[in-house]
Order: C-alpha cells, then sequence, then structure tokens
C-alpha cells in the first residue's frame, strides 16, 4: 500500500477532477437556494398600491398638488391612469368649467413631471350622474373613456385591489359601477370630498345623485373628509404661499421643452409652475396659505396613520342634509383628523426626493 503525505492527501482532495465531481453535484441545490432566495425577497419587498387618480384638475391648487406628489411617489404606488371630470373652474365656486379644461391642467402637471408620455390620462364626464345614466350603453356616452378604462382596468387581474381616487365629484366612479357592477369586486373608492356630518362641500355638491349611488353600492368606500373651518378636515392641512415660493423653485425633473402654464407662461419643471399657481390663486389666513385637501386623500394610502378613521353604517344625503342609517349593515369609512406635520413634512421632501411614477 502505498503511504501519502499530508500534503499529498490536501493536494488529491482538492484536485480538478474532485472539484468537478463536486460542483455537479451541488450545483442543483445551488441553483434552488438561489430561486429560493429571490423568490422570499419578491414575496417579501411591498406591494405598491395600484391607483386611478380622478380629478378636477383645473378647480383650484390642491388638485395638481396631490396629483404631482402621486406622481413623485413612484415607490410607493404604480399609477395606471390619470381620468378627469368637470366641475366649477378656479374663479369661482358657481362657474362651470369644460371638462377639456380639466384635461388641460392634468396633462400640464403630468408634462411637468416627466410622466404624460407613459402614464394614461382619459376625459371623463361633463354632465352629472343623472343626466348621463340613461346612456351608458351608447358606444359614446358623456365620460365613456374615463368610465370604460375604469372597467377595463378594474376587470384586469391583479394580486391586489384597484384604488380608485377621486378628488372631484364621483360621476366617472358611479357610472363605472352602474355600467359593470362586477367592479365592486376589486376595487377600493377613497374620496376626498364631504363635510359628513354637515351638509356642503364643492365635491359632493356637484354631483349628490353620485354619491348617494354609490352609498348604496356594496363597495369598500371611504370619505377623506373637507369640513370647511373644522381642524377635524383635511381644510386643516394648510400649506402656506411663503413655504411654496421658498421650498418649491426648480423641484422636479428637468424638461427640455417648456409647458404653456394655466395664465400663460413657460415652465420647464413642476415646482415652478407650482410658485405660478400658487402667486396666481386666492390665499386665505394670516400668513396667507392654502389648504391642500386632496394631498390628504394621497397622504392617508402612503401611510395610514397621518389621520384617524372609523367604520360607520353608510348614511344617505336628502333635502340637504345626512340621514343617518343605524341599521345599515352596509359600512364605510370615514377618515378624520390628520397629521397636518406628517403630511405636509412629507409632500415637502418627496419633492426633494422624487422617484417617478410609472405604470405596473
Amino acid at each position: 500500500m502505498k503511504n501519502y503525505t499530508s500534503k499529498q492527501v490536501i493536494a488529491g482532495f482538492f484536485s480538478k477532477g474532485f472539484i468537478y465531481r463536486v460542483f455537479v453535484i451541488l450545483l442543483p441545490a445551488l441553483f434552488i437556494i438561489s430561486c429560493d432566495q429571490k423568490h422570499d425577497q419578491r414575496e417579501g419587498a411591498p406591494l405598491k398600491h395600484h391607483v386611478i387618480f380622478d380629478t378636477d384638475a383645473n378647480n383650484e391648487v390642491d388638485d395638481q398638488h396631490a396629483l404631482a406628489y402621486l406622481l413623485f411617489n413612484g415607490d410607493v404606488f404604480a399609477v395606471e391612469g390619470v381620468t378627469v371630470n368637470a366641475t366649477s373652474d378656479p374663479d369661482g365656486y358657481d362657474t362651470f368649467s369644460p371638462v377639456s379644461d380639466h384635461y388641460d391642467e392634468a396633462k400640464r402637471v403630468m408634462q411637468l413631471c416627466g410622466v404624460f408620455d407613459r402614464i394614461p390620462l382619459l376625459t371623463g364626464a361633463q354632465d352629472s350622474f343623472e343626466e348621463i345614466r340613461d346612456y351608458i350603453h351608447k358606444p359614446d356616452f358623456d365620460g365613456y373613456e374615463a368610465v370604460d378604462f375604469i372597467i377595463e382596468q378594474a376587470l384586469r387581474e391583479r394580486n391586489q385591489e384597484l384604488i380608485l381616487l377621486p378628488v372631484g365629484k364621483l360621476t366617472n366612479i358611479a357610472l363605472a359601477l352602474l355600467k359593470e357592477p362586477r367592479i365592486a369586486e376589486s376595487v377600493r373608492i377613497v374620496w376626498l370630498g364631504s363635510n359628513y356630518p354637515e351638509p356642503g362641500e364643492h365635491n359632493q355638491d356637484w354631483d349628490i345623485g353620485a354619491m348617494n349611488f354609490i352609498l348604496d353600492v356594496d363597495v369598500p368606500f371611504e370619505m377623506v373628509t373637507v369640513r370647511y373651518g373644522d381642524p377635524s378636515g383635511t381644510d386643516a392641512v394648510k400649506v402656506t404661499k411663503a413655504q411654496i415660493l421658498h421650498r418649491m423653485p426648480g423641484k422636479g425633473p428637468q424638461l427640455s421643452e417648456p409647458v404653456t402654464g394655466r395664465h400663460g407662461g413657460e415652465f420647464y419643471n413642476w415646482g415652478d409652475y407650482s410658485v405660478e399657481l400658487f402667486k396666481k390663486y386666492q390665499m386665505w389666513g394670516d400668513p396667507p396659505g392654502r389648504a391642500l385637501f386632496d394631498l390628504a386623500a394621497v397622504a392617508v394610502i402612503k401611510n395610514p396613520s397621518w389621520a384617524e378613521n372609523y367604520a360607520h353604517p353608510a348614511p344617505i344625503f336628502k333635502d340637504g342634509k345626512w340621514v343617518e342609517r343605524p341599521d345599515n349593515p352596509r359600512k364605510i369609512t370615514i377618515w378624520e383628523w390628520f397629521d397636518i406635520y406628517g403630511i405636509i413634512n412629507d409632500f415637502f421632501i418627496t419633492m426633494d426626493n422624487y422617484v417617478l411614477a410609472d405604470r405596473p
């Protein structure tokens, strides 16, 4: 029997042939481990919220800032599309504005945020739910582009709910539910609207019929309350004109071609347009400022701890007031008492460190 030195044994153990045999034996196991690790990473990764943002973008200044905040939170939201509807114009609560104006304003914001070429923008309803509902089976009814898009996206297979985020009147959403009731099983509606339990509020008053219809449909429905003059509503989520003028210039992607603003002028980034909007629009208070109502609706989806919420039997709005239905088994969620500092601070942090949203 041949005697081997310790060096010879070690050398033989790690010979090319031995290493090759070990590699062939262990390769499948290594591959399985690697795949399992990747699978675990995918499973553990937080899912983005899939959202359709529905807006009367040309109404005030909060819609534009809410849309930009959504589009700059691409690590949190996957934006399926933006749909528009018509309410008032920026110069008066009772002055009617064509839906094309709201489309144009949403388009400006999407261009300035650098996403217009990859996220769909669709025209929705000009008139009210009651005026349109009898015509929804015609191919070109008022608002069909937005309504059909909402239905199409809601019926797509995905591993999570589709969030419908209306920050104007509820016409497009109600028409979609009327035309295709099946979507109620796959959507979550988070609406910026109402002064509940008090009457009045812009988004509510422009289409009470649409709101009442949704209150009687078995669909997840959340009201992010406005409550003018009440610290418990989104009216309290204010930003001052001085803050915008100081913090916003130059924010966002820099464009090579300018975008013409609502009041004229040329803009190469979203931040400069934000400043322009605050310079042109009426401010209130001391110091002068403005509530960013719609921004809060985006924020509570991103971080539910930035407000309080509770389940409540769905009421109905009749004869100018809310009517409670305590025995109603259909519950809705009501949001109130918003973390003003948390929301506004996150808005400015997002503007400084934006991540562009995309379609999933």
